[in-house]
């Protein structure tokens, strides 16, 4: 089994736990070129299964996101992806199929304020794996989503560097409605009933993986299953008002 990862630090943790774990951003072209031609080395040309999970958030209104915020985040949450699974494609038909599993977000389902450059890849994900999923039917490979709603991860604590990087908040109109904002990326953790640990998303994987034929989406998570059923049957109207109480 290969774990790849962004800082090379992470890398040399797994590999003290016995992992084979190539460096890869998914930020950086040449190190996705270099990771995809490092990985194929090291299965000798094989790989049964390609796991597209790493993203950031970049929290705050649209209107005050640069198009340079937008660009940094589809390069790490999207085009990364897509370029790694395109590399991976030639290996996986050689060998008669393979499994691409990309890991979406309840946010891919529907949007909420705040979020709307995450939301954006990841309607983007959705969009992009769908159209993958119906390409490479009869080839062996299986394309699948995984949707998670609220897990146990670091995402807010990582979403701050870039908030500060790109958000002037404080040359804002919304100025007094980032004050809630600023109170969840900077204050203590919220306790949320509906959070799962990460170990909910290993058991999607593995059904993904180990399933003989398997689903298109994998839905983890109260809020996912909820809100993928309001947006197939609530008007816009009422899901939009849903949305902004969320």
């Amino acid at each position: 089994m290969l774990a790849s990862c962004r800082q090379e630090r992470d890398c040399e943790r797994l590999r003290a736990e016995g992992f084979e774990s190539p460096r890869l951003d998914y930020a950086d072209p040449r190190s996705v070129e270099a990771g995809a031609a490092e990985a194929l080395r090291l299965t000798g040309g094989r790989l049964d299964a390609l796991f597209n999970n790493g993203a950031f958030a970049c929290p705050g209104a649209l209107e005050d996101l640069p198009r340079e915020a937008l660009e940094a985040i589809f390069q790490a949450n999207l085009f990364g992806w897509h370029d790694l699974a395109a590399r991976v494609i030639p290996a996986m038909r050689a060998q008669g199929g393979g499994r691409i599993v990309q890991c979406s977000s309840v946010l891919g389902l529907v949007g909420l304020r705040w979020r709307g450059a995450y939301v954006a890849t990841k309607f983007a994900l959705e969009g992009l794996t769908d159209v993958l999923r119906l390409e490479m039917a009869g080839t062996g490979i299986h394309v699948v989503l995984i949707e998670p709603g609220p897990i146990r991860t670091r995402i807010r604590e990582n979403a701050v560097t870039h908030f500060e990087r790109w958000i002037d908040w404080q040359g804002s109109a919304r100025r007094a409605e980032y004050e809630g904002l600023l109170d969840r990326l900077y204050g203590p953790p919220r306790a949320d009933a509906w959070e799962l640990g990460p170990e909910a998303v290993t058991r999607a994987l593995l059904r993904a993986l180990e399933a003989a034929r398997p689903r298109a989406r994998y839905r983890v998570t109260a809020p996912t299953h909820l809100m993928a059923a309001a947006r197939r049957l609530l008007p816009t109207p009422a899901l939009d008002w849903l949305a902004r109480r969320a």
